[in-house]
């Protein structure tokens, strides 16, 4: 059964009693909503003001008009929900001011209605058009707020992008730049930094990371920017890496020696992916300084190891490995067959054949002290090639 008519007099005492109606919802929320408290003549206090007297005439005019425009205010409420996201603040402020003014409104309803006699049905039909008015600017309001959330998070990615880029930029820029661009991003300035080197293609269930951590994943060797990577709390970050395939982590360094970090990173990547450095687990740089720095320079190695090892490169390969493993292993023991034996599993007797046989091949070249530091160089890239060699 279709409803009558609101009585023709209502609109006209509401609208008597509006700018009360609207003060007294502007004592209330000041008492009830801490955000809006102490804000007296300022800006934020002026705004609810507007805000809470507009929505009150929109809402008596359209009690007159039914069919009123309600876009000028949707868009009010639009306005307010961007506003609150760019103030860093959720709607929970907002719609606490809108729950205690629809309080407001309907005491007085119910007290005007004791008082002019009103009937029961046109109660309900304010107090449902109140509602039905609320619901609207509530959903206007959060809709603001979703659409500038999601211009600041772009923004803000940009920000962090751009930081991104500077921290592992050649020459790096002046630390109070960096500052400048970590302020922008919302990022606290760690101490140091350390530079993960990534496989492409991570699936993308797995790129969830620690908010600290600026990536890169479009990069041709995707990274990672880590802030102060031996701190507390970074123990959650490397079961995330095991996730992402294998990883490189660079370096420990200052902010501006990024670029250092990554370049470490990139060549320990590259290494693991050739089967020079162990796979698998996420390689650390700090864990393969010889290695790393031997095969950094594997071109001259390479050109310089048949004047260092002579005769041993001669042997077919499967000959040639077990001497240079049991030499090196030898040395790094210092000199002790008994230790070494127990790293290769092997029988002592077995190393110290090996021994002879080497000294055989070389004329005893390395039974001196100089140059060994250079021989393990050799060695260590001669083992690891050899294996890497075998596995492909």
């Amino acid at each position: 059964m279709s409803q009558g008519p609101m009585p023709a007099e209502l609109p006209d005492l509401l609208r008597q009693h509006l700018q009360s109606a609207v003060a007294e919802m502007e004592r209330e929320i000041r008492d009830q909503v801490p955000e809006y408290a102490g804000d007296d003549g300022g800006e934020y206090a002026q705004r609810v003001e507007r805000t809470v007297s507009d929505t009150v005439a929109f809402f008596v005019d359209s009690v007159d008009h039914p069919n009123a425009d309600a876009r000028k205010l949707t868009e009010l409420y639009m306005q307010l929900g961007e506003q609150e996201a760019r103030s860093g603040r959720n709607l929970d402020a907002l719609q606490n001011a809108m729950r205690v003014s629809s309080q407001v409104a309907c005491r007085r309803f119910i007290k005007d209605a004791y008082r002019l006699g009103w009937s029961r049905e046109t109660l309900g039909r304010l107090t449902d058009s109140l509602f039905m008015l609320l619901a609207r600017v509530a959903d206007a309001a959060a809709q603001g707020y979703a659409r500038q959330q999601g211009q600041l998070a772009t923004e803000r990615e940009r920000r962090r992008d751009r930081l991104r880029d500077q921290l592992i930029a050649e020459p790096p820029p002046a630390p109070e730049a960096i500052s400048e661009l970590a302020v922008a991003a919302r990022w606290d300035l760690p101490k140091s930094i350390g530079l993960v080197a990534l496989p492409a293609g991570a699936p993308a269930g797995a790129r969830i990371l620690p908010p600290g951590v600026l990536a890169d994943w479009d990069a041709p060797v995707p990274f990672l920017v880590v802030p102060d990577p031996e701190g507390p709390g970074q123990d959650r970050l490397w079961p995330a890496l095991r996730r992402l395939g294998t990883a490189a982590i660079g370096p420990t360094v200052p902010l501006g020696q990024g670029a250092v970090s990554l370049r470490w990173a990139r060549h320990a990547l590259t290494l693991a992916e050739r089967g020079l450095l162990p796979g698998g687990a996420p390689v650390r740089c700090v864990d393969h300084i010889a290695p790393l720095a031997t095969l950094a320079a594997e071109e001259l190695v390479g050109a310089t190891a048949g004047t260092v090892l002579g005769p041993l490169l001669d042997l077919a390969p499967a000959r040639r490995r077990p001497l240079a493993e049991t030499l090196l292993t030898y040395l790094q023991c210092g000199d002790n067959a008994v230790i070494a034996a127990e790293r290769l599993h092997i029988h002592e007797q077995t190393v110290r054949y090996r021994l002879r046989r080497i000294a055989e091949l070389t004329d005893g070249r390395f039974t001196e002290l100089d140059g060994r530091l250079d021989v393990m160089l050799m060695l260590s890239w001669l083992v690891r090639t050899a294996r890497a060699e075998e596995t492909a």
